[in-house]
């Protein structure tokens, strides 16, 4: 196992990194394969994969901000779930 003490992280913590790492590496080979071309889909302006992705990012944060400030429930899953349908859908039609 990785001694992650030095930065006193926690495992949840160190999995959201890595998973952030592997969307950047699997955009990054997409990129290189299937170079992305603007489109405009329901955003109201042309964006990029890329775009999207980090559209996607900034909403899931958010999301996951005002789901701390307005309940009191110590799960995560229902902002989690929220989330990565609504990334899905951005980055799909958006």
């Amino acid at each position: 196992m990785i001694d992650l003490e030095w930065m006193a992280w926690t495992t949840p913590t160190a999995i959201f990194f890595a998973v952030i790492a592997a969307m950047l590496v699997v955009m990054t080979a997409l990129q290189i394969l299937w170079p992305t071309v603007e489109r405009k889909g329901l955003l109201p302006m042309p964006t990029t994969r890329g775009d999207r992705l980090f559209l996607s990012l900034l909403m899931a944060a958010f999301l996951h901000l005002g789901f701390v400030w307005a309940t009191d429930i110590e799960t995560f899953w229902l902002p989690l779930a929220l989330s990565v349908a609504l990334g899905a859908l951005i980055l799909r039609f958006g």
